[in-house]
């Protein structure tokens, strides 16, 4: 079963740095394309970025292009969000999530509160 375990979320002052992580457990991720979501208060959850594990290949949604880069380390099955320039709307829940093919993304983690205080 796979497990996808966030952590790193908190509290940041406006223009500041956080870097996300997210354990992933229970296969080989190697042909899983990996990616951050996030949702904001009374707001639909939107995609922030993706990797796909086998070649590192990335994508970013326009609002994060810049400030944010997702990463992973294969050793540790860890996928990363360092999130830089961070601003009050970056301020979400962010949940790490995994899928394979072109399905929908089939695993989630629990979320990890971000806080940006202007």
């Amino acid at each position: 079963q796979v497990q996808l375990v966030e952590s790193g979320g908190g509290l940041v002052q406006t223009g500041g740095s956080l870097r996300l992580a997210c354990a992933a457990s229970g296969r080989t991720f190697s042909g899983y394309l990996m990616g951050w979501f996030r949702q904001a208060p009374g707001k639909e959850r939107e995609f922030v970025a993706a990797i796909y594990w086998r070649t590192g290949t990335t994508n970013y949604a326009d609002s994060v292009k810049g400030r944010f880069t997702i990463s992973k380390d294969s050793a540790k099955n860890t996928l990363y969000l360092q999130m830089n320039s961070l601003q009050p709307e970056d301020t979400a829940v962010y949940y790490c999530a995994a899928k394979v093919g072109q399905s929908s993304y089939d695993y989630w983690g629990q979320g990890t509160q971000v806080t940006v205080s202007s």
